[in-house]
């Protein structure tokens, strides 16, 4: 049995690229030493410029009164830990989670997104006590586009049953099946360990 506590919404995402992420970095306690790719540099890199730059205008556009900056937020009920770009404070009194993606708009929002979207307004909600509705993601390499989308009970429900489904593979410590596409074997840092 192992004594994990907390997760972050990363390791959701990670989850959703395949099962076996969970168990190779948080049972086996293999790094997966990201750092080394040029593609997570560069996203960080971005991620630190947009932190300090005037963003109003995208505030603005969404109705924001006030906001938060780089939010790191826990939940001891969730068992989920995690640190937003922005937490928005709208005018219809809801708040909204805020993320910045070093990645282009393809016309639909990814599954790993809405899930991590989900757990960053559960922990908002948590957290500051209010009512979380819709979040935001702004597409850096498509000229910060800002995509909105809405945060239901149903995401949240299902975020919370992967979370439960993380936590029983650290806790029991069992190998699950990998992710049924293969072609995401090829960009996967744990590929040479996996028997898939």
């Amino acid at each position: 049995m192992n004594d994990f506590t907390y997760i972050t919404p990363s390791e959701v995402m990670e989850y959703l690229f395949c099962p076996r992420f969970v168990y190779f970095l948080n049972v086996m306690r293999i790094d997966q030493h990201e750092h080394r790719r040029a593609l997570v540099n560069k996203g960080r890199e971005i991620h630190a410029l947009k932190l300090v730059e005037n963003k109003d205008y995208l505030r603005k556009k969404i109705g924001a009164v006030d906001k938060a900056l780089d939010v790191y937020m826990s939940s001891e009920k969730l068992r989920l830990v995690g640190k937003v770009d922005e937490v928005l404070f709208l005018e219809d009194g809801t708040a909204a989670p805020l993320d910045y993606k070093y990645a282009y708009w393809e016309d639909k929002i990814y599954k790993t997104y809405k899930y991590q979207q989900a757990l960053y307004a559960l922990l908002v909600m948590e957290n500051f006590d209010v009512k979380v509705d819709r979040g935001f993601i702004v597409y850096i390499r498509s000229k910060n586009k800002l995509v909105e989308l809405p945060i239901t009970q149903k995401i949240c429900d299902k975020a919370k049953i992967m979370l439960d489904e993380i936590f029983e593979i650290i806790n029991q410590s069992y190998y699950p099946k990998a992710s049924r596409n293969q072609r995401k074997c090829e960009d996967c840092t744990y590929r040479n360990l996996c028997s898939s």
